[in-house]
């Protein structure tokens, strides 16, 4: 192989030099792992007690399928109001732990009201039916009900005990067939319809 006339001899073998020097510089691949990056551990909503005297706000808002759903005729029963979008990912994942913890409490009353925020009869429509969702949707279509709740972030979620007063409210996404929610979620379940 002879050189190329633009490089000069020794320029070349101070490029192969370096280059020598380089790999004889730094360890084998396999000799040593790289370090990767420790995954930063999103924050975890924790439940954040609902106001000292701020009385709950009454919600009645009409199903997706079916009759209206009203705060006041649950009273008796625990009950979860998730206010979600299908266009936030947050809820979307939620969503299925949701499913679950209404599924794994039904037997103790558990009721979960999936509150749309908005969003077009499409939108809920085609949500519905890529998801097979079971819970209550629920049609917030001017906000008023996330206003009235004090929502300003999605997915926010308040719990209400039985006797039909707000208890907590958790803003942002969670694992609700964790741990932490199922100790949540015991007062709400064991609280007095009175």
């Amino acid at each position: 192989m002879t050189p190329s006339p633009l490089v000069k001899p020794s320029d070349r073998r101070l490029f192969l030099a370096a280059a020598a020097g380089a790999l004889l510089a730094s360890p084998p691949a396999r000799a040593q792992p790289s370090p990767q990056p420790s995954p930063q551990p999103s924050p975890q909503p924790s439940p954040q007690p609902w106001p000292a005297g701020r009385a709950t706000p009454a919600l009645v808002l009409p199903s997706w399928q079916g009759p209206a759903v009203s705060l006041a005729a649950l009273h008796g029963r625990p009950v979860l109001i998730n206010f979600w979008a299908s266009w936030c990912a947050p809820c979307r994942t939620e969503m299925p732990s949701l499913e679950l913890l209404a599924t794994r409490f039904e037997a103790e009353g558990l009721e979960v009201l999936a509150v749309n925020y908005r969003e077009t009869d499409g939108a809920v429509r085609r949500y519905v039916e890529q998801t097979g969702i079971t819970l209550p949707v629920l049609r917030d279509r001017d906000g008023a009900a996330a206003q009235a709740f004090g929502v300003r972030i999605f997915p926010t979620t308040v719990a209400v005990g039985r006797h039909g007063r707000a208890m907590f409210t958790v803003v942002g996404e969670l694992d609700w067939s964790g741990d932490a929610a199922r100790s949540w979620i015991a007062p709400v379940l064991s609280s007095s319809p009175r």
